[in-house]
């Protein structure tokens, strides 16, 4: 056992780590040991399946100090016309960078990849077995307490029968032709899934798809960067007008979906799944050509014959491959306070994209005095999974952007960080479409307050499973 002295001892390198230690860096002086399992910076990216893309723009995601991608325009594809979004390989290639022209070379930071922590301020290296005992100064960082989950590295939620071809999404480019596929789950993956093989030339009628859930996902032409800014301040204003206006929540989502602020892939079946993944108009069009969708609830087992579901049971045969994307992506732990005396566990706290967030919560330890005022200006959120869970977020990034303003260091970083999609407001002030959006969002901000407290008191509430 060797021993460290830090003033932070962050676990995890994934976008959080990452991102909550540049935000240290910039705003204090600390020293900062990042201990990670993974042989590079990245996260669940080392793992991710290969032709997965990022849902938000890059320009959104990273490390607020280092610019992620060219700020460049897809012209083909089903993201044509919208800033570009970074793959596997880009992704890995910008965190390794990060890590190693951003954050060693200030004689700060330190980085032990292959290393698992295992508490009380100890890790140990998994090539070596060389245990580190680490004297923290201020505060350990747990990234890890709403990991992500993915298939690659997490087992179905259910049984599956020897014999039976179950492979994870990032399998899919090494094999061979497949007469018949059946692809689990109805999120992110499996959207991106569908997607890829459609855009390889595979039939539709050669895909199952069973949906346990149906979602509602967010317009990507309204989570736009840069000369695309203002139709995300023109999203925005509808929303918060909805919202001011909405009878119900049921009226809400109908009206938001009128506005294309939110998609359905289906619009015969009402969601009930809310993750937050971002969806082009394309991408919608692509997947509505897969028929053969099973809604039978949840998966219970594969046998070689037949798949049991909640709800029943359908055929099963040794032509198809199965594709794992059931995994939970995002976790949803018991809430613990964010900041801690010795200790800050990373939770969302407002909606928004992730990379912000992340960064918000290094900045505001940095800035802040106490943890009184860090906590009561970042309640933590569990990640959302219904509707509901949408208008509780919402309803917190409205507060937080009031309360903000009463800290100047914080709110004058808010204002200029790369992250925040907001901090480019004064490059298209005069844009008709930001104006009447400005004009707007002052019309309904209070309006839309009350009304959501009305909205969520009716709101259901269903757990997910």
């Amino acid at each position: 056992m060797t021993e460290l002295e830090t003033d932070y001892l962050v676990v995890g390198a994934g976008a959080a780590g990452m991102a909550f230690t540049d935000a240290l860096l910039t705003h204090s002086d600390a020293t900062i040991t990042i201990v990670d399992r993974g042989h590079a910076p990245g996260g669940h990216w080392l793992d991710a399946y290969s032709f997965v893309r990022l849902h938000q723009p890059s320009a959104f995601y990273g490390v607020d100090s280092v610019p992620l991608g060219q700020d460049a325009i897809d012209a083909v594809g089903t993201n044509a016309g919208f800033y570009e979004l970074a793959g596997a390989d880009e992704l890995r290639a910008y965190f390794e960078r990060v890590m190693h022209r951003r954050f060693l070379p200030t004689g700060r930071v330190r980085y032990f990849p292959c290393s698992d922590y295992v508490g009380e301020n100890r890790f140990v290296s998994r090539l070596t077995g060389t245990g580190h005992d680490v004297k923290v100064r201020r505060k350990l960082v747990d990234t890890t307490y709403v990991a992500n989950r993915v298939p690659a590295t997490t087992p179905p939620p259910f049984p599956v029968a020897d014999g039976v071809r179950f492979v994870a999404p990032g399998e899919l480019a090494r094999l061979g032709a497949i007469d018949r596929l059946t692809i689990h789950g109805g999120g992110k993956t499996a959207l991106d899934t569908c997607v890829w093989l459609l855009e390889r030339g595979v039939a539709p009628s050669s895909i199952r798809w069973i949906r346990p859930r149906e979602g509602w996902w967010l317009n990507r032409k309204f989570q736009q960067p840069h000369t695309l800014l203002p139709e995300f301040f023109r999203g925005n204003a509808l929303q918060i007008a909805a919202m001011a206006e909405a009878p119900s929540v049921e009226e809400l989502f109908a009206r938001l979906e009128r506005d294309e602020v939110f998609l359905r892939i289906d619009p015969n079946v009402t969601p009930t799944m809310l993750h937050g993944a971002i969806l082009s108009e394309g991408e919608l069009d692509l997947v509505r050509r897969v028929e053969d969708v099973v809604r039978l609830g949840r998966v219970q087992r594969i046998d070689k014959d037949q798949i049991v579901l909640e709800k029943g049971a359908i055929p099963n045969d040794a032509r198809t491959v199965h594709v794992h994307c059931a995994a939970s992506g995002l976790t949803r732990p018991p809430l613990r306070p964010i900041f801690e005396k010795d200790r800050v566990t990373v939770q969302p706290f407002i909606w928004g994209f992730a990379s912000y967030q992340f960064a918000l919560l290094g900045a505001v330890e940095a800035l802040l005095e106490t943890d009184e005022q860090k906590n009561a200006l970042c309640p933590p959120l569990r990640y959302w999974d219904v509707p509901k869970d949408f208008l509780v977020a919402f309803r917190a990034l409205m507060a937080f952007t009031m309360a903000s303003n009463a800290h100047p260091k914080l709110a004058e970083w808010n204002k200029a960080s790369r992250l925040n999609p907001t901090s480019g407001f004064a490059s298209y002030k005069t844009d008709p479409r930001v104006v009447a959006a400005r004009e707007q969002v002052k019309r309904f901000s209070l309006p839309a307050a009350m009304n959501l407290e009305k909205l969520l008191g009716s709101a259901t509430d269903q757990p997910a499973r």
